[in-house]
């Protein structure tokens, strides 16, 4: 079974990590709708379709056809993410009546996780650096020509909702949970809606109003650049350019999935420091992003202002 990170925070009695855990859901909205599964040891080794199965009609005395799918065996392995937060005893014992210090430094160090984790969920590459997993934008391989790379132009074009809806159309079955983007193409987006005088919003569990086109969240991740590059269709850089993608995901078990240890995330109390008069809390959390279907996301490339 598979929850999200907030609903694992309700079957949580450690208050301290509780209180990390929704700081950094609230923070992520791909951590909001993003489901993980507990995986025992240090990989999951999963199988992805590559080739169905087909049926036929047949006359009596016909002889009939076999067919097998065929599956790609592939293996999602599980990376070390976190960092230690110190708080120095001597502000902790003069300003607390300001305010809580070390949990004030835990819930930055917390907030620094969540930016990891969602910058490596969208540019993390596992074939230029071995201790983290490859993310959708690698997953997806937008540096090439493929179904599931929607481009504007040759080299980017202002969005269309007709493009945008191709590439909701190139997720299968049925929608996407999520399109995550840049605010900048959130905006382009919202603007195309209120000329159409169609905004569409609800609410999410924590009392904030999200956008909807077509049915389907807009989430906005800060991660994503604006600054992408595109020659020829394919992004050739991230950087140096003026285009943005808007990824359309579908999550959950038989397409993306997080993955992680046992013990989910994990606050780890270190205790006194030999060489300075400090405490120190460590969070870790061993985790990664397992792909079951490559029609379970596409990307929009060459989205410009």
């Amino acid at each position: 079974m598979s929850l999200t990170l907030s609903e694992a925070a309700k079957l949580s009695n450690d208050v301290l990590l509780k209180g990390v855990i929704e700081t950094v859901v609230k923070e992520s909205v791909v951590l909001q709708k993003l489901p993980f599964a507990n995986v025992n040891g240090n990989s999951l080794t999963y199988n992805r379709e590559n080739v169905a199965a087909t049926a036929a009609f047949y006359d009596v005395g016909d002889t009939w056809v076999e067919s097998t799918p065929t599956f790609t065996q592939l293996t999602a392995t599980l990376r070390i993410l976190g960092g230690d937060a110190d708080v120095d005893n001597y502000i902790k014992a003069t300003r607390q009546n300001i305010q809580d210090i070390e949990a004030a430094v835990i819930e930055l160090k917390s907030k620094a996780v969540r930016h990891k984790f969602e910058d490596t969920f969208i540019y993390g590459n596992n074939a230029t650096n071995s201790k983290e997993w490859s993310g959708i934008r690698k997953l997806i391989d937008c540096e090439t020509a493929s179904n599931q790379v929607i481009a504007m132009a040759a080299t980017g074009a202002t969005l269309t909702l007709a493009k945008l809806d191709q590439a909701i159309d190139a997720v299968k079955p049925g929608k996407p949970d999520l399109l995550l983007m840049s605010r900048r193409s959130r905006r382009k987006i919202t603007a195309l809606m209120r000329a159409l005088s169609s905004i569409e919003v609800s609410k999410n569990e924590f009392g904030d109003y999200v956008e909807l086109y077509n049915g389907i969240p807009l989430g906005i991740s800060d991660a994503i650049l604006d600054t992408h590059t595109l020659v020829d269709s394919v992004e050739t850089a991230t950087t140096g350019g003026a285009s943005s993608t808007i990824y359309a995901v579908k999550f959950g078990e038989g397409a993306v999935l997080g993955i992680q240890g046992a013990g989910g995330m994990q606050v780890e109390r270190l205790g006194s420091l030999e060489t300075k008069d400090a405490s120190r809390t460590r969070i870790k959390w061993y985790c990664a992003i397992a792909d079951f279907s490559v029609l379970a996301r596409a990307a929009l490339i060459g989205v410009q202002d």
